[in-house]
C-alpha cells in the first residue's frame, strides 16, 4: 500500500502561504489553510469608500513568469485567471528642482528622458547602459542559484557557486549606493536607482550591492497592473487553491504550534480546537511565530536578531474631487537629501523630516477605481517599524502626515488637502494588528549587509524537522514575486524531504 498523503497545515493565506498550499496540493498533499482575517492575500487587501477602491497593499506587479510557474504547477494557464496590463511610464520621478524624469522600458524613450538632465545626454545614456549591464549580471547570478535553486544559507551558496564564483558573479563586498555612485555622475539618477530598494523596504546605504539586480525586473521584464485591481491576484489564487481541493478557513486564527521534541504535530486555533498535521507551513513571520506560536526561549529569540524587520510605512489613501494630470500611475517625490532620509529611518529609527514619497494613481490605468472626474491616490513614505521601547503616538503619525501633504502640495499637487473628499490612513501599529507582521513591517526582513548579508530566514525552521516558513521573512524575501517563489521552493524542499514525486 502506498503511504497516505501527508496532511499539511498552512498558517496564513498571504501570497506565500497560498503559493505553498497550491504547490503542495498539486503534488498530492492534503492541505488546510488557516487565515485569521476574512480575506485571502494577506497584505494584498482592498478597501472601498464612497466609490473609491483602494488597494491597501502591494501596487506593483513584476516578474510575471514566476506567477505563471505557480499556475503551471497546478496544470492551469494564468491567462484564464488574470489579465495583465503593461504600465508605461514605469515610474515618474519628481525632484525639488522641478525636474520630472520618467522611467521607460523602451530604450529610445528612456534616452529621450535622459536629455532632460544637465550635461551630455550621450554620457548619461552610456552610464545607464553600463549600469543596466552590471545590474543584469547581478540578476543572472542571483537568479541562477538563490532564486532558481531556492538556496537558503551562506553554506548552500558556497556549495552551489563556489567561493570564487560567488565573488566573481555577485557584488558582495560593496553596498548598493556605493555601486550606484560608481556608475552615475548625475545625482538625480543616483537617487532614482537607490530607491529601487523600496521593493524590499530597506536602505541603499546598508543593503549589499547585489541588490542592484532590482531595476532589471522592470527594465527587462516590464511593470504590470492586474486588470480590475491588484486584489484580483488574491482572488485568482484563492479560486485556484479551492479548485485543487485546498481547504481554506478564513476568520480562523492560530494561537499555537504544537510540538513534541524536534517535531511539530499540528496547530491550536483561536477557539481552542486542535488540528493535527504531519507538516506545518507558517506564512506568519519568523520572529512573531517563534515568540507567539512556539514560545521560543530567550536564547532562541537571540539567534533570530539578524532577521530584524524591514521598514513600515504611513499608508494614506485619498480620494480627490479633481484629477492631477501631472501624475503617472507610479510616482516618486524625492527627498532633498536621500542619504539623510535613509539614515533617519533605518539607522536612527525616527520619522524623517523630508521623506522620499511613493505615490500611486491607479486611475491612469484603471479609471474604475474612482468616480468620474476624481483621483484615487495612495501615498506611502517609508518609516520605521514599531519600536516597543519608544512607541510613537497617534499625534506623531498625524504630524508626519501633515509634513507629507505639505511636501506634495509644495511639489505640484496644488490644493491636495482642499480637494480631498475621502481619506483613510494606516499606521505601523495598524499593520501589526491586521497582519501580525513583525512590528508592523511591510516587507518582512530587512536587507542589511551587516546583519544578514541580505539573506532572510531559511525556509526550514531551525530546530524542527517538519516546520517551514514562507513569506517576506523567509528566503528569498519580500515583494509579491519573491514570496510566491518562496512558497514554491518551500514546497520543493518539503516534498524532497518526504520523497514525494514531482
Amino acid at each position: 500500500m502506498p503511504d497516505p498523503a501527508p496532511h499539511i497545515a498552512v498558517i496564513g493565506a498571504g501570497l506565500g502561504g497560498l503559493a505553498a498550499a497550491i504547490s503542495l496540493r498539486a503534488r498530492g498533499a492534503s492541505v488546510e489553510v488557516f487565515e485569521k482575517n476574512d480575506h485571502l492575500g494577506g497584505k494584498l487587501n482592498v478597501r472601498e469608500i464612497d466609490g473609491f477602491t483602494f488597494d491597501l497593499g502591494p501596487s506593483i506587479f513584476t516578474l510575471p513568469q514566476i506567477f505563471r510557474e505557480l499556475f503551471e504547477r497546478a496544470g492551469r494557464d494564468m491567462d484564464d485567471y488574470l489579465t495583465l496590463q503593461r504600465v508605461t511610464p514605469q515610474w515618474r520621478n519628481f525632484f525639488e528642482n522641478h525636474l520630472v524624469l520618467d522611467l521607460h522600458e523602451d530604450p529610445d524613450r528612456m534616452r529621450a528622458e535622459l536629455a532632460k538632465l544637465p550635461g551630455d545626454p550621450a554620457v548619461h545614456a552610456t552610464e545607464l547602459e553600463a549600469f543596466l549591464d552590471y545590474a543584469r549580471g547581478q540578476y543572472e547570478a542571483v537568479e541562477e542559484g538563490y532564486f532558481a535553486a531556492g538556496l537558503d544559507t551562506t553554506w548552500e551558496m558556497i556549495r552551489h557557486y563556489g567561493l570564487l564564483g560567488l565573488h566573481r558573479g555577485m557584488d558582495w563586498t560593496r553596498r548598493m549606493d556605493t555601486a550606484i555612485a560608481a556608475h552615475f555622475h548625475d545625482e538625480s539618477l543616483r537617487r532614482v536607482f537607490e530607491y529601487f530598494i523600496k521593493y524590499v523596504g530597506s536602505s541603499a546605504k546598508d543593503a549589499p550591492a547585489f541588490m542592484n539586480l532590482m531595476p532589471i525586473i522592470q527594465f527587462d521584464y516590464g511593470l504590470w497592473y492586474v486588470k480590475g485591481g491588484m486584489f484580483e491576484l488574491s482572488n485568482a489564487l484563492g479560486r485556484l487553491a479551492r479548485e485543487l481541493g485546498v481547504r481554506i478557513h478564513t476568520g480562523t486564527g492560530v494561537r499555537e504550534i504544537c510540538r513534541e521534541g524536534k517535531k511539530v504535530t499540528g496547530v491550536v486555533l483561536d477557539d481552542g480546537s486542535r488540528v493535527a498535521a504531519d507538516q506545518v507551513v507558517s506564512n506568519m513571520e519568523v520572529i512573531p511565530a517563534h515568540r507567539e506560536l512556539l514560545g521560543s526561549s530567550e536564547s532562541q529569540m537571540k539567534r533570530l536578531r539578524r532577521y530584524q524587520p524591514a521598514c513600515s510605512g504611513l499608508v494614506l489613501h485619498l480620494g480627490t474631487d479633481r484629477v492631477y494630470p501631472q501624475l503617472a500611475h507610479h510616482n516618486f517625490f524625492y527627498s532633498k537629501d536621500q542619504s539623510k532620509h535613509f539614515d533617519t529611518v533605518f539607522r536612527k529609527g525616527k520619522l524623517p523630516d523630508d521623506p522620499t514619497i511613493y505615490l500611486v494613481a491607479p486611475t491612469r490605468t484603471d479609471p474604475s477605481k474612482a468616480p468620474d472626474g476624481c483621483d484615487n491616490i495612495k501615498i506611502l513614505p517609508h518609516i520605521p517599524p514599531v519600536d516597543p521601547d519608544q512607541p510613537l503616538t497617534p499625534d506623531d503619525y498625524l504630524a508626519f502626515r501633515d509634513r507629507v501633504l505639505d511636501k506634495l502640495e509644495r511639489m505640484g499637487l496644488e490644493g491636495l488637502r482642499r480637494h480631498t473628499i475621502v481619506e483613510d490612513m494606516l499606521t505601523p501599529p495598524d499593520l501589526e494588528t491586521m497582519y501580525r507582521s513583525n512590528r508592523g513591517s511591510i516587507y518582512g526582513v530587512v536587507s542589511d549587509w551587516r546583519l544578514n548579508r541580505g539573506f532572510k530566514a531559511p525556509k526550514k525552521a531551525k530546530g524542527y524537522d517538519n516546520l517551514w516558513f514562507v513569506g517576506g521573512s523567509a528566503n528569498p524575501g519580500g515583494g509579491m514575486p519573491m514570496v510566491v517563489l518562496g512558497g514554491m521552493k518551500a514546497c520543493d524542499r518539503l516534498c524532497a524531504q518526504l520523497r514525494m514525486g514531482s
